[in-house]
C-alpha cells in the first residue's frame, strides 16, 4: 500500500503535480518487499512521463485498466508518418510501483522502432527485465496491452483520414 501511494505521488510529482517526498519513502518501500532494482530506478526515475495531445493525427493513444488492482495506464505514442517508426512515447500510470516501472520500460522500448515490432514486444519480455514477482505480472500485461491500444488507436485515426478524402 505503501509503494502505491508513494507511485501516486511520484508520477504526479513528475507531471508537476504534489511533492517530490516519495523516491527515499519508495526506495525504502521496495527494498522492504524485494523489488529488483530496475522497477526501483524506473519507478524512482520513471522515463517519458507526460502525455500529447490525443487529437493529433500523428499520435495513438492507449488507456487501459485492471479494476482487480486499480492500475490504470496511458501509453501514447508519436509516430513519423512517412516513415511508420515511433519517434517519441510518454505515459501516465496510476497505480503500483511496478505498474509504473512497466510503463516506463514499454515508452523506452517503443521508441525508435517501427509500429509492427512494438506490437511484438511481449509482457513476458518486460516482466522478465523487471524481475517482476508472479503476483506483478499483470503490471506487464496491461505495458503490452498499452503498446497494441496505441497502435490500434493510431492505426484507426489514419483509416479516419482515408475515409475523410
Amino acid at each position: 500500500m505503501m509503494l502505491r501511494v508513494a507511485g501516486r505521488r511520484l508520477v504526479g510529482a513528475a507531471s508537476g503535480v504534489g511533492g517530490g517526498e516519495a523516491a527515499p519513502v519508495a526506495a525504502a518501500a521496495a527494498a522492504r518487499r524485494g523489488y529488483h532494482e530496475r522497477v526501483v530506478d524506473h519507478y524512482n526515475n520513471p522515463r517519458n512521463v507526460g502525455s500529447f495531445d490525443k487529437d493529433e493525427a500523428d499520435v495513438g493513444t492507449g488507456i487501459v485498466g485492471a479494476p482487480a488492482c486499480g492500475d490504470v495506464m496511458k501509453l501514447q505514442i508519436r509516430v513519423d508518418e512517412g516513415s511508420g517508426r515511433i519517434v517519441d512515447a510518454r505515459f501516465k500510470t496510476f497505480g503500483c510501483g511496478s505498474a509504473i516501472a512497466s510503463s516506463s520500460v514499454a515508452s523506452e522500448w517503443v521508441k525508435g522502432k517501427q509500429m509492427e515490432e512494438v506490437v511484438a514486444i511481449k509482457n513476458t519480455e518486460i516482466a522478465k527485465h523487471l524481475s517482476l514477482p508472479p503476483v506483478k505480472l499483470h503490471c506487464s500485461m496491461l505495458a503490452e496491452d498499452a503498446i497494441k491500444a496505441a497502435v490500434k488507436d493510431y492505426e484507426a485515426k489514419g483509416k479516419l483520414a482515408k475515409a475523410d478524402e
